[in-house]
């Protein structure tokens, strides 16, 4: 049996996560942030921390804990440990997604290539983190 890649709804789910990181993340630079020269807020020494904070407990906390983001659980996806297909730790999720800047490079190329490829449709940070995405039923 063919293992189902799930590529549209892999991409729709990283969308809605990182467009709520990104929201979340402009609204605390504008609140938090100072005006700089080039007329456009920044953050600098702490004031980055939240930013950090938010980032692991959002992606990796949450999804430990609940088995899912909120942009997997709305397209019903979830990741699993490889070898047992039991919930992923804390460790497999921070691996998996410490490389989401270079799955998403070219707008999500290198993800897809590295799924199409995978045996186990696994994106760079699964094949990191010894883990694979299948369908929360």
């Amino acid at each position: 049996m063919k293992n189902k890649k799930f590529i549209s709804r892999r991409f729709l789910a990283g969308f809605i996560d990182y467009s709520i990181i990104i929201a979340i993340n402009a609204y605390y630079i504008y609140s938090f942030g100072s005006l700089n020269d080039e007329g456009g807020y920044s953050v600098t020494g702490f004031k980055t921390f939240p930013i950090i904070i938010f980032w692991f407990v959002y992606l990796c906390v949450i999804e430990t804990t609940f088995s899912s983001t909120l942009g997997n659980f709305i397209v019903q996806l979830k990741p699993v440990d490889l070898q047992t297909e039991n919930k992923i730790t804390l460790k497999q999720s921070c691996l998996r997604h410490i490389a989401d800047v270079l799955d998403m490079f070219f707008f999500g190329l290198v993800a897809i290539i590295i799924i199409k490829n995978s045996n186990e449709s696994q994106r760079l940070g699964d094949l990191l983190a010894k883990s694979k995405v299948i369908e929360n039923k």
